[in-house]
């Protein structure tokens, strides 16, 4: 089974938009997602690469376990 890595937080943007999220607003250089059913916004920074840990974080607000976000990944 493969393990959650640091991705470009550009293609974990693409994994955002594709479960439904959409672009709120951008406050320096975080950007700020949005979707029905959620508690709180998902938040990402412009960096290079995500760190396994923000993933995580946003993975556990949206409510998708790694396995599922692995599979979507595969998929875009």
């Amino acid at each position: 089974m493969a393990s959650c890595t640091p991705i470009h937080w550009k293609k974990f943007e693409k994994f955002l938009l594709f479960v439904g999220c959409h672009f709120e607003r951008e406050k320096g250089d975080h950007r700020i997602y949005w979707r029905d059913g959620l508690k709180r916004p998902v938040v990402i920074p412009r960096d290079a690469e995500l760190p396994v840990f923000i993933i995580r974080n946003n993975l556990r607000i949206l409510g998708i376990d790694t396995e599922k976000y692995l599979e979507i990944l595969e998929r875009i």
